[in-house]
This record gives C-alpha cells, sequence and structure tokens, in this order.
C-alpha cells in the first residue's frame, strides 16, 4: 500500500517530468512552426506539382496541432499537481530573508496564515541588550513599532529579552489580534539603542493561505451531523456542533482515497488523541489532527466509520485546491496545545496525574500560558458531583474558605458542567453564604468547559481557569512557584444541580494534607486508569421481551440498549441497531407451523445507503448476513422467507421497504433505565418517505424449533423466532396436557358419576 509520503513524492516527480515534456513540446512546437512557414513562404515562389507535396504540409500541421495540445494538457497536469500537493518542505507563503545589520541575524520567514509568521533556521549572537522581534507599519523599522512576544507563553508582566538562537525554527503570532496586511516589515529590534539588528519587507499585497471552510457531515446514520466543517491547516480539521449518539460498536474518525469512504481507510485519533472507539457527542466543538506526515493533501474525504461492520455513517469530501496553511503547531483551537515548529508530533497527553481519592477521583493538569487546564475523571453516578479546587488553608484539607470547581453531567441539560465555587461555611448555600456557586453569589463563573466524556462508569469533565482571575474574594490564585494544598471530593446533586453534603469518609474526600506543584512535570503518580477499576455491580440486562398469539408483525430498526439490551440478551456484540418488532427491542416470537404470519417491513430499501439498508428475512442462522456470505459460508445457513434465487443460484432479498429508526433524541441513555420502556420514552421514531413493504410467511410443518428474523445485508441484527405445533402457543400452559393425562382425567369423571349414581339407586331399592 502506498505511503503518503510515497505518493507525495511521486506527485512531486511528475510534476518535474511534466514540465520537463512541457518545455520539449514547446521547443518542437517552435521549429514545426518555423518549418511550416518556410514552407508557406516557399509555396507562394513556386507552384507545388504533385500532390505529395500536399500531404507533406498537411501531415507536418497534424504534427503541430498534436504538439500544441499535448503541451497545452501537460501544462493543466502541472498547475493541477501543483494546487494539490504544495512542494515539501512546506513552510507558508515565502516573504524573504533577514537582512543583517548586527549581531548576525539570519533567517528566512514565511507567512504562516494571517497572523503567524514562521521564522526558519533564525541565528542570532543574543548579545543585544534588549532586543526583541519588532514590527510596525511605518516604511522602515523604527520605534513606532511593537513586540511580538517570544516565546509566546511566558511568565511575568514584560516579554523576555531575546536570547541566542542557531538556526532555531521560530513561530511568531502576531499579538492584540493583529495581521500580517497590518504591518511593513519585521525586525530584531533593539528597544534600548533603538537599533535595527535585522529586517525583512512584507510584500504588498501578499496573498497568505487561508483556513477553507467545508460542508458538513453527510447524515447517513447514527444521528452524525455539525456545521460546517473547517480545514484549519495541512493536518487540522475543526468540526463544530458535532452530533453522534455514540451508538456504534467500533466507529472512528476515518480517512482515505476514492470516491466513497471505504475499508481502506486510515483511523486519525480523536479530539484527545486517542484511538479509541468514538463516544458519544452532543453539540461539542471539536479539533482532531491527521497521524504521522499525512496531511489533507494525501486524503479525498474524513468520515466517521465503523471498521468491523464496514460502515460509513457520514462524511465530507475533500477539494482539491486547497491553499491552507502548513501544520507547523501554530493551530490553537481548545485546548491550546503547543508544537515543535516543522514537526507533526501527535497531540501531547498529560504529564501529570494524581489519584486524589483511591479508586474513585483522579486529576490531571496542564499549565498552558496564563490558564491551567485540568481533567476530572471520577467513578461517579450521573446524580453526583466531583470537586477538586485549593484548601481554605494551607498545610491541611480545609473545606471552609476553599475554591473548588464542582463538575458533573446535568442530565436536565444533558450537557457537562463545571461550576466555580466559594465555600464560605459548612452549609448549604442560601444565595450570600455556605457552600455556593460564584454566581449565586454576585460573582462570576471563571471556569470554561473543554470537554466531557462518560463510559464504562467513568465521567471525564476538562475544563481551564486562569491562573489570576480578577475576582480577589472569591478566587484565589492558584500558585505556581511553590506547593499549595488541595480537596477533592464526590457527592450527591441536589434539585438545584448544586453540590449537596457528601459523606466524610476517606473514599468521599481526602482527610490528609495533599499538596501539588502545578508548575512541576512529569507528576505522574496515578498507576492505573479508572477505566481499569471493576464494577462488581454493573447494569442490569433488561428482561426479554415475548410476543405469543400475534399473527401481524410490524419490523423496524432501533437502537440496541447498550449494555442492558441487545448484547446482554444475546450475548453477542451490536452494531448499535437492532430489530425493533412491534415497537419491542428483539422480541422473543412464537409461532406455529401451518400458520400464516404478515410482516410489515419498514427497514430500508436503497441499497446504495448500507447503514439505512436492512432487509428482513427468517433463517436459521443466528447471526443472518445472507448477503455477505458466499460458497460454504452461505449454504450453512437456510431462508425461509424474505428471500428468492436468480436463475444462477443467487439469493435476492425480497423483504424490503421505507426506512423507520427508533433513535436517540439526544445520546444513548439505556444506562439509565432498570427496564426497556423507560429507555424507549428517550427515543424518538422517524420514518423516511415511502410506503412499508410486506412479507407473507406460511411456517412450514417441518420448520425447527428455533429460526431468527434478522438483517440480510448484516449480522446480529435480529433475534429468536420459537416454533410450536398448531395450537400449542394460544392455550394457557395449565391446559396443555398430553394425550395420557386427558384419558386419565376423563376416566377418572366416569368413575366417580358411577359411583355417584350407584349411591343413589341404593336408597330407593330399600
Amino acid at each position: 500500500m502506498e505511503t503518503p509520503l510515497v505518493r507525495r513524492k511521486m506527485r512531486r516527480q511528475g510534476q518535474t517530468k511534466a514540465s520537463t515534456a512541457t518545455t520539449i513540446a514547446a521547443k518542437t512546437s517552435t521549429m514545426a512552426t518555423a518549418a511550416r512557414t518556410r514552407a508557406r513562404i516557399t509555396a507562394q515562389a513556386t507552384t507545388l506539382t504533385t500532390s505529395q507535396g500536399l500531404i507533406g504540409t498537411w501531415s507536418q500541421f497534424v504534427v503541430v496541432v498534436v504538439f500544441v495540445a499535448v503541451a497545452i494538457l501537460l501544462n493543466c497536469h502541472v498547475c493541477q499537481g501543483a494546487g494539490r500537493a504544495p512542494p515539501e518542505p512546506y513552510f507558508g507563503r515565502y516573504i524573504g530573508q533577514f537582512t543583517n545589520f548586527a549581531h548576525g541575524i539570519k533567517g528566512a520567514i514565511y507567512a504562516v496564515d494571517e497572523s503567524t509568521l514562521f521564522v526558519k533556521s533564525f541565528a542570532y549572537d543574543g548579545t543585544g541588550p534588549d532586543a526583541f522581534f519588532w514590527v510596525g507599519k511605518t516604511p522602515r523599522p523604527s520605534p513606532e513599532g511593537y513586540i511580538i512576544p517570544y516565546p509566546e507563553e511566558y511568565i511575568g508582566s514584560d516579554p523576555p529579552v531575546l536570547q541566542a538562537h542557531n538556526n532555531t525554527d521560530i513561530i511568531l503570532r502576531l499579538p492584540m489580534g493583529k495581521r500580517i496586511k497590518d504591518i511593513r516589515w519585521l525586525s530584531v529590534w533593539c528597544r534600548r539603542f533603538t537599533v535595527d539588528f535585522g529586517e525583512v519587507f512584507i510584500p504588498p499585497g501578499l496573498d497568505v493561505p487561508k483556513p477553507r471552510v467545508l460542508p458538513e457531515f453527510r447524515r447517513l446514520a447514527h444521528g452524525l451531523r455539525s456545521s460546517n466543517i473547517s480545514v484549519l491547516d495541512a493536518k487540522t480539521f475543526y468540526i463544530p456542533n458535532l452530533h453522534y449518539d455514540g451508538a456504534g460498536p467500533d466507529a472512528y474518525f476515518w480517512v482515505g482515497n476514492g470516491s466513497e469512504p471505504n475499508l481502506m481507510g486510515i483511523k486519525v485519533p480523536n479530539e484527545v488523541g486517542s484511538l479509541d472507539p468514538l463516544r458519544s457527542y452532543q453539540g461539542e466543538d471539536i479539533e482532531i489532527q491527521l497521524p504521522g506526515s499525512l496531511t489533507v493533501y494525501d486524503i479525498d474525504w474524513l468520515s466517521v466509520w465503523c471498521v468491523e461492520y464496514r460502515h460509513n455513517f457520514g462524511h465530507v469530501f475533500i477539494p482539491k485546491d486547497l491553499d491552507v496553511p502548513p501544520a507547523l503547531g501554530q493551530t490553537k483551537i481548545t485546548p491550546s496545545w503547543w508544537y515543535s515548529p516543522t514537526t507533526t508530533t501527535p497531540r501531547p497527553v498529560y504529564s501529570n496525574c494524581r489519584e486524589v481519592l483511591p479508586n474513585k477521583l483522579q486529576v490531571k493538569w496542564e499549565l498552558q500560558g496564563e490558564y491551567i487546564q485540568i481533567e476530572l475523571f471520577g467513578r461517579i453516578t450521573e446524580d453526583q458531583y466531583m470537586a477538586f479546587g485549593l484548601s481554605g488553608a494551607n498545610g491541611r484539607p480545609q473545606m471552609a474558605q476553599s475554591d473548588v470547581v464542582v463538575a458533573f453531567y446535568d442530565t436536565n441539560a444533558r450537557v457537562f458542567r463545571a461550576e466555580d465555587y466559594f465555600i464560605s461555611d459548612l452549609s448549604q448555600c442560601d444565595g450570600q453564604r455556605g457552600v455556593c456557586p460564584d454566581e449565586r453569589i454576585g460573582a462570576r463563573n471563571n471556569v470554561i468547559v473543554v470537554s466531557g466524556d462518560r463510559k464504562s462508569g467513568v465521567t471525564s469533565i476538562r475544563y481551564k481557569r486562569l491562573l489570576q482571575t480578577n475576582e480577589p474574594i472569591y478566587d484565589m490564585p492558584i500558585p505556581i512557584d511553590r506547593e499549595v494544598s488541595i480537596i477533592a471530593a464526590v457527592g450527591p446533586l441536589n434539585a438545584r444541580k448544586e453540590a449537596n453534603a457528601h459523606s466524610h469518609t476517606a473514599s468521599d474526600h481526602n482527610p490528609d494534607d495533599i499538596r501539588i506543584n502545578f508548575s512541576k512535570r512529569n507528576d505522574h503518580a496515578c498507576k492505573s486508569s479508572l477505566y481499569d477499576v471493576k464494577d462488581e455491580s454493573g447494569p442490569k440486562p433488561w428482561a426479554t421481551r415475548k410476543i405469543v398469539g400475534e399473527h401481524k408483525f410490524r419490523a423496524s430498526i432501533g437502537a440496541t440498549g447498550g449494555k442492558r439490551g441487545y448484547t446482554a440478551i444475546t450475548s453477542v456484540p451490536s452494531w448499535g441497531i437492532a430489530w425493533y418488532i412491534n415497537d419491542l427491542l428483539i422480541p422473543e416470537i412464537t409461532v406455529e407451523r401451518g400458520q400464516t404470519y404478515e410482516f410489515i417491513i419498514e427497514g430500508g430499501n436503497d441499497p446504495a445507503q448500507p447503514a439505512r439498508y436492512h432487509p428482513l428475512y427468517i433463517t436459521d442462522s443466528p447471526e443472518g448476513g445472507l448477503g455477505q456470505k458466499t460458497g460454504l459460508e452461505a449454504r450453512k445457513q437456510k431462508a425461509y422467507a424474505g428471500v428468492e434465487y436468480d436463475e444462477d443460484g443467487n439469493a435476492i432479498p425480497t423483504g424490503v421497504g421505507r426506512y423507520c429508526e427508533w433513535e436517540h433524541r439526544t445520546v444513548d441513555r439505556s444506562a439509565e433505565f432498570e427496564n426497556f420502556e423507560d429507555f424507549k420514552g428517550t427515543l424518538v421514531f422517524k420514518c423516511e418517505d415511502g410506503e412499508p413493504g410486506y412479507m407473507n410467511w406460511t411456517v412450514p410443518m417441518d420448520a425447527p424449533a428455533v429460526l431468527y428474523y434478522q438483517c440480510f445485508t448484516h449480522n446480529n441484527l435480529g433475534w429468536k423466532i420459537n416454533v410450536v405445533d398448531a395450537g400449542a402457543s394460544t392455550a394457557p400452559a395449565s391446559l396443555q396436557l398430553g394425550r395420557n393425562q386427558l384419558l386419565f382425567y376423563m376416566m377418572l369423571t366416569v368413575l366417580s358419576l358411577v359411583v355417584g349414581r350407584s349411591r343413589l339407586a341404593s336408597p330407593l331399592l330399600a
């Protein structure tokens, strides 16, 4: 299989060959034109006396036309190739080289995007007393400019003085919302002595690379949708307002080549750099980055793809005329990760982790300039919160006078929340004092939620806040020059979705002093992940529903019910959807031999949309999916209804009709409900235009005791059909007696009548 690097090399080699061919064609065309001109002059002076001369002239003309056409085509090919894949290494639009005046200034400058410059191989001896990167809009560098801080993230009120560099690659981001069109030059400038050490001028009207806005995800399955997707740079996609129900068992962001998404693709890490199957999303804005050396110039589409079942849940195509910024690490959405220029390393993971409550609560953190980003992982239920913050007294865990963040999943609004709290007293908040959200006591919530997730019994919520806010009363500054005592707790939420009092056990709060230096790196004391903690309880499976005595069945598609539903009932993994019969999730159906049954089918009728094409058929296979099987594998199962065979013996599905589905209103909430009926209240039934299909099935007299209703095109969507003799399914169990038992009861009845009559006759004879 070709790698992206090989494809790009071939593409560039092709461009080089095309350029050479174009040059040769142009020279040949010029020579042919000159020959033709000479022939025309000769023809004016003399008369051609033979047809051979005419044929020769015509042949020359044809040759010229062919060469010109080939040259044009090759030129077009070169243009297209150049537009599809910029030459590598690609650093953006070239501006120029530094002109050195002092201190050995060197470097090539590129425009990365509208507000970012890249300096390749920057050199400076570092001996200037007050030197900075300096930009302005005067005709030449002057004191009327301003500093571009480098490094961008620094500690203190003033940017640091520029240090020595030897062939360093540097990214410079213009401050205060300035753009490249607002400046005329970049200089290395000594502010104290107003001296220009080196300069480069920005060409007027410079066309810089820009992000490209694409359409939204095409909506095919599992509630996948988004707003318009943006290509931020050559490796980064921004997907706003992403919705996905999370019910696909093996779904990933997936990229590749071809006219449609296909199995020859590549997994793309999610927004936190993980290659785990995708969780559910509910209107979140995320950023994902292509792995390794892959760029947007190497792919034709981005999709959400189920690897196990080879299905496309939705996709967007990548245009061929992109001119987006290079991926040098300058792209910062949320969170703001800093990358080493000219490298495309995967998104970094947290290097700091503390387990503050054993097997219950872990905290990870990362400094990001003026902000700190924190992610809490808690083994909590959806009616609980997790709290983490600074202790009210250094040296011991004190709740009173503490500044904490309370994080939880709001089951009413269906969002993850992180609230800024100030605890003045250990009492319920009365709007002035107590355990109060800052917003209830007239302050602000200075916490920004970045993302949230809930899976395998673990709730994770990522948030960030300023190290130093503008609220001196209710927000404590987070020191980065020393250790500080922290507090942590988990507890129940009240009706207002506010923190209630927690239990005073070692598993619900930290009784001992725990100190953290938030500026440290590699403070990683977590021995294992909370996801690896065994949950002995687990969700209780739902009871299997049964349909007995019915002759009409409506078959549509619906959600599988997570660990409580399809998988718990059948003991096999699901694709995320399953058959609903008469609005019940995979019920067991009982039918009688010799009886006829009607199926109303709403599983889809368009083979071009495989995620919405599920023909119903009846088989002896517990797996189904006859349409996927060939040869011996296909002959292992027998179809009893819903399938016809053509003259070549190929199976053709007949149980097709419009597509109807019980969809999640938001995300999969099956874990919350003890029974299927309550879970079904979280679903909504939607049908596409069209008519349902119909199938009549007369059960053969020799049908086995167990059959299955299944999907023709996919495995494991259906469940059991119990086949009984005529009359056996309608009579109560107490009346379903064997012949010997019936005969025995009849004999007892006759005997009792005989005895009764004999007793009645005795007095009369006397």
